[in-house]
């Protein structure tokens, strides 16, 4: 009997270990399935956000023939065009700007409204996400660039071309919400990487992008429609494969169980499009008290720093066209060779990062920044120390683009881990949000302190601001 008892729970034992040993293999492929499923998400919103970034960067080398084709058809006229225009001039005549630079700052003025109304729509839109699911945002967002498009192909008056830029600023939020998608479909060791990628998708996209507008333009005449008629519909066409790639092959990565009710007031309306509110992440649902504080003061450091580095950035052309002489060309190439290196960062050492690398490299991009806008302010001076004016400027832009490789990718991955699921698409709103206001105002006032003060003392005193933002993120405890 003993020995009978001995064989059965002996057999017990065992068939207890093969179901253990049976369920943790279905566990594991089941995390499996999910990894691999999660991989695709991601690869997917890569492809999506690459196609957006392609069609939006093909205007950019065009603005200048583009403003001309407009002054040219309207500048004797009472429009819309020749209001700005005298809105420019006077601007001009307050900073001494020469006049060769009145399509730069006109095109700045442009990008202004663009930014401006990113920064009214990403947390109203990330919220939305978070109440009804990121796709169908998503999918709204991503219409109304196909329609902003659309429109463009059309513009032959200038007041067509701002509502076609219009209605493309107000549907922008489609980049924090692929962002929210990213760390839908992440984890804490995986979501650095998936913010890289996303950060890869910019590189790549500012790279080809305006080198595809500028080829599909180079036949492009009055009679064919100097607005840009041909890249504009070869921009329509990404737009629209944009659409068709999440609707059909993206699903859902907010389930119905994690997302958060929404009831819109005036009060909670004003979460979404104050500085101040949106500075305190106040739209931002289920935050604990320490997360709350560490969001307040990331979305403060990231919002000095881009409207420091975003002015900055604006007035490099000054510099290199007013004291270097490089044309329009020279330019071009120079950004392709910052783009090259971020590039080639973002696909490799940022895609690797885990989250308390990521944490470390966003403190580390911070403490670069100010570096190479010292060295492009030393780029500057007519005889400054050690090195040529040539050697300073490009020291300066392989330390910026090393820089800004992991400054905003890195910055949004440490918020993202802040913010629960049902929240992220508020929390990453919000950030953007504040960032773009940051880009709206940044140009502008570092163009009037270019022109008023010169480009060594602009600078001088942005890398000194910048050192900011760097101590105090080195000094945020996330944990």
């Amino acid at each position: 009997m003993d020995s009978l008892e001995t064989n059965g729970e002996v057999r017990q034992r065992k068939d207890k270990k093969y179901e253990i040993s049976n369920t943790s293999e279905k566990d594991l492929k089941t995390k499996d399935e999910k990894n691999k499923s999660n991989g695709k998400v991601i690869g997917l919103i890569f492809v999506s956000l690459l196609l957006d970034l392609l069609a939006f960067t093909m205007i950019l080398p065009l603005l200048p023939s583009l403003l001309d084709y407009y002054d040219k058809k309207e500048g004797n006229s009472n429009t819309i065009y020749t209001w700005l225009l005298h809105a420019i001039q006077r601007f001009q005549k307050l900073t001494g700007a020469p006049d060769r630079f009145s399509s730069v700052l006109f095109g700045g003025a442009l990008g202004s409204m663009y930014s401006f109304l990113q920064f009214l729509t990403s947390p109203i839109v990330g919220s939305l996400s978070d109440a009804y699911g990121r796709k169908p945002m998503l999918l709204i967002c991503l219409i109304g660039i196909a329609i902003s498009h659309g429109l463009w192909s059309y513009a032959s008056t200038f007041s067509l071309f701002v509502l076609a830029r219009f209605i493309g600023g107000l549907s922008k939020a489609n980049v924090s919400l692929s962002m929210a998608v990213v760390t839908d479909a992440s984890n804490e060791k995986t979501r650095a990487r998936g913010m890289a990628l996303v950060g890869l998708a910019f590189s790549i996209g500012f790279i080809v992008g305006p080198l595809a507008g500028a080829w599909f333009a180079k036949n492009t005449d009055l009679s064919s429609g100097l607005w840009g008629e041909r890249p504009a519909l070869y921009a329509l066409s990404l737009s629209l494969a944009n659409v068709a790639l999440v609707t059909f092959f993206i699903p859902e990565t907010l389930s119905k169980d994690k997302r958060t009710p929404l009831s819109l007031s005036l009060s909670k309306a004003i979460d979404f499009i104050s500085p101040w509110h949106l500075l305190r992440f106040t739209a931002v649902k289920n935050l604990t008290a320490h997360q709350n504080k560490v969001l307040s003061r990331l979305g403060l450091i990231y919002f000095i720093y881009l409207f420091i580095y975003s002015g900055l950035e604006f007035t490099i052309t000054f510099l290199t066209h007013h004291t270097f002489g490089y044309t329009a060309m020279q330019q071009g190439k120079m950004f392709l060779v910052i783009g090259f290196i971020m590039a080639v960062l973002q696909g490799g050492a940022a895609r690797r990062l885990s989250a308390r690398g990521a944490e470390r490299a966003a403190k580390l991009a911070l403490i670069l920044t100010p570096f190479s806008f010292i060295c492009v302010a030393f780029a500057a001076v007519q005889r400054p120390p050690i090195f040529s004016p040539l050697v300073w400027l490009w020291a300066g832009l392989v330390l910026f683009a090393v820089s800004t490789a992991f400054a905003v990718s890195c910055m949004t991955a440490l918020a993202t881990t802040q913010a629960a699921g049902a929240g992220r698409g508020a929390a990453l709103g919000a950030l953007r949000s504040l960032g773009a206001l940051a880009r709206a105002a940044g140009p502008l006032l570092a163009s009037a302190v270019y022109w008023c003060s010169g480009a060594a003392t602009t600078y001088t005193i942005g890398s000194i601001v910048l050192i900011l933002p760097a101590v105090m993120l080195v000094k945020l405890k996330t944990h």
